[in-house]
């Protein structure tokens, strides 16, 4: 039923969404940041979509500078986000968003799955007005369209710092596939992603 769902959402949000949004980063290029449990889980699909140039985990939504550990605690304010760099003559800022949505639960109050706490919370953190509107307007469609059995409690702020992670966070998933947390829990959801948007991977 899970499985069901989340083909269901993705094509809810591909079919209804198009266009693009004005969030340039360096050298003509965009920004998402964007909060879905643990980074881990999100770095690894997101960096295997075309048009994605770079995605860096860390940490947004916070008062004040913070490690992991502190993060950890669940009373900095932070939440786990990942920092997505991408091209948007090749993957637009609707785009990003479909993924997120069909990737993680945003139904789920602080966690996903078996984590729990503030900083698993589903964000998102928009870089301008345009990005905000176009996050508001897939919540609306998501609600409408009655996809999740409960609403969606995603948060949407605007964007004021990114905190990278220390570097044992960056790329987790390639540098790490046998450890246990890769197995029980990544591997099964990039599989569920890796079959969704099958024609959006890098080769």
């Amino acid at each position: 039923m899970k499985t069901q769902r989340y083909v269901i959402l993705a094509a809810v949000l591909l079919v209804s969404m198009f266009g693009r949004i004005d969030a340039m980063a360096d050298n003509n290029k965009e920004l998402a940041t964007l909060g879905g449990g643990c980074f881990w889980c999100l770095e690894a699909m997101f960096e295997e979509l075309q048009g994605v140039e770079k995605v860096e985990s860390g940490f947004s939504g916070g008062d004040a500078h913070a490690t992991y550990k502190q993060v950890c605690t669940g009373e900095t304010g932070h939440a786990e986000v990942i920092h997505v760099t991408f091209d948007p003559e090749r993957i637009t800022y609707r785009d990003i968003l479909t993924v997120f949505f069909a990737t993680h639960d945003p139904t789920t109050l602080n966690r996903q799955g078996a984590d729990v706490g503030t900083q698993y919370r589903s964000a998102v953190f928009y870089h301008d007005e345009a990005q905000k509107k176009a996050t508001e307007e897939a919540i609306a469609l998501l609600e409408k369209e009655a996809v999740f059995d409960n609403p969606v409690v995603t948060e949407v702020s605007a964007f004021d710092a990114f905190i990278i992670a220390d570097d044992q966070h960056q790329n987790y998933y390639q540098r790490n596939k046998t450890q246990g947390y890769c197995q029980v829990v990544i591997n099964p959801k990039l599989s569920k992603f890796r079959k969704t948007f099958a024609e959006n991977l890098k080769n």
